[in-house]
């Protein structure tokens, strides 16, 4: 079970809803992007790593504007400020480094604190006039004095004008050195100090955009062959490309897809099929993907079908035509490992997400919402009526709220602490302490 921390945004606003949220390397910190072209930094408590009771608790550590709306003039296009991915780099020194995507733009922020100021200066005075250099008769060394901590969040580097379509993924290379980004029919490798240029490493574009029949919905480098990745497509296959085989990887190495069951088949049935995200284990042998429906876990070594299929909200099956009307099933819902590679997490609608624990196969719904919930608050977990009877614990699946939606989790890469966005509010819950 888990208790909660709810960092709560009051009033949606469009520009405040979480567009994607990630823990860094060592799950300190957690990054939120939003539709405002914002970030947000939350860093976990000092004494709260002593304190069991308190360990999940994050405050606010730096906010920052990371990207501005743009107007593509060339192609009358507004380019929205709307934050897609943020991928943390390894920290390396005192500083930390990540990646945020619009659908355009790259960029590399450096976040660093200062503690510290400079006094004693020549040629200025303190408030930073300029001194008047025929006054000046003796040399001063500036000192270093204390002064509050200040956390400063800096661009170092825009990757811009590689992508014709909007950017859907970024990807952090195990080298560390190089980075992918993928659009809807081009994947780019860059390197991480070079913004103007990129090598092309996947185009599906065909010569005629009528013959298009796919794009790739998402892309991530394998987390320790810096030579492999995947990529997802939106007829639901997932290739695996080796970039040591040739510059353009338009072959793939492996390619990934479950036969349709022809008894199944709908007019739905290639939508809900669609990939909306991909995910490697942390071992780097499996890889999880989420489609409509379902969660499905691949052997890398096994390319004719899944070995694993958790259905996330199978109830709604009966519900595509109404879903399809008001344009929620073309909802992108993530998915994301724990550190272990044990359990699996992603969202649904009505504010639940669901968790699946790959050992004992068992699964749980459980809801993230001010309502049912108070700070440190036990959660229950939830039930979906289809039919027949409902009991007093469960919910009818015509009572769900398809607004109220959790596409973006994450989970902590070393403890039992997850991350979920539902709309503008973001919660933190951990294990249940005893």
């Amino acid at each position: 079970m888990l208790s909660q921390v709810n960092l709560d945004v009051k009033g949606v606003v469009d520009s405040d809803i979480i567009s994607t949220v990630e823990f860094n390397c060592s799950g300190e910190l957690l990054a939120t992007g939003d539709k405002g072209g914002r970030v947000v930094i939350f860093q976990r408590e000092q004494e709260s790593k002593n304190r069991l009771l308190s360990r999940g608790e994050y405050n606010v550590y730096s906010t920052f504007q990371s990207h501005e709306p743009e107007f593509d003039y060339l192609k009358s296009l507004e380019i929205e400020e709307k934050i897609n991915k943020i991928r943390w780099l390894p920290q390396q020194n005192a500083a930390h480094f990540l990646l945020s995507a619009n659908d355009k733009t790259i960029k590399l922020w450096k976040i660093s604190e200062r503690d510290k100021r400079a006094e004693g200066y020549n040629l200025k005075d303190e408030d930073g006039r300029l001194r008047d250099q025929f006054r000046i008769t003796t040399l001063r060394v500036p000192v270093l004095m204390p002064m509050d901590l200040m956390v400063e969040a800096s661009p170092r580097r825009i990757f811009a004008n590689a992508h014709t379509y909007h950017i859907n993924s970024i990807s952090v290379n195990s080298d560390y050195e190089t980075y992918l980004s993928a659009d809807d029919l081009r994947i780019n490798l860059w390197h991480l100090e070079i913004t103007d240029r990129s090598f092309n490493i996947v185009d599906i574009k065909p010569a005629n955009m009528e013959e298009l029949t796919e794009v790739i919905t998402a892309a991530e480098c394998h987390p320790h062959q810096c030579n492999a990745f995947v990529y997802s497509s939106s007829k639901g296959t997932i290739r695996l490309c080796d970039m040591r085989a040739a510059a353009l990887c338009d072959r793939h190495s492996k390619f990934f897809e479950e036969p349709e069951d022809p008894s199944s088949r709908s007019f739905f049935s290639e939508i809900i099929s669609s990939i909306s995200d991909v995910k490697f284990s942390h071992s780097g042998r499996y890889m999880m993907t989420r489609d409509y429906l379902s969660v499905k876990v691949w052997d890398l070594n096994m390319e004719n079908r899944p070995v694993e299929t958790y259905q996330v909200h199978e109830y709604l099956r009966s519900k595509l035509c109404s879903l399809y009307e008001n344009d929620c099933i073309f909802d992108k819902f993530e998915c994301c490992w724990n550190g272990s590679d044990s359990a699996i997490m992603t969202g649904s609608y009505n504010n639940f997400f669901r968790m699946f624990d790959r050992n004992t196969r068992r699964d749980i719904t459980l809801e993230a919402s001010r309502e049912n919930s108070k700070p440190r608050a036990m959660l229950k977990p939830r039930k979906v009526c289809t039919g027949g009877k409902r009991k007093k614990d469960e919910i009818s699946v015509d009572s769900l709220d398809f607004n109220k939606k959790i596409l973006h989790t994450a989970w902590h890469p070393k403890e039992n602490v997850i991350a979920v966005a539902a709309t503008n509010n973001l919660y933190i819950f951990q294990d249940k302490i005893n």
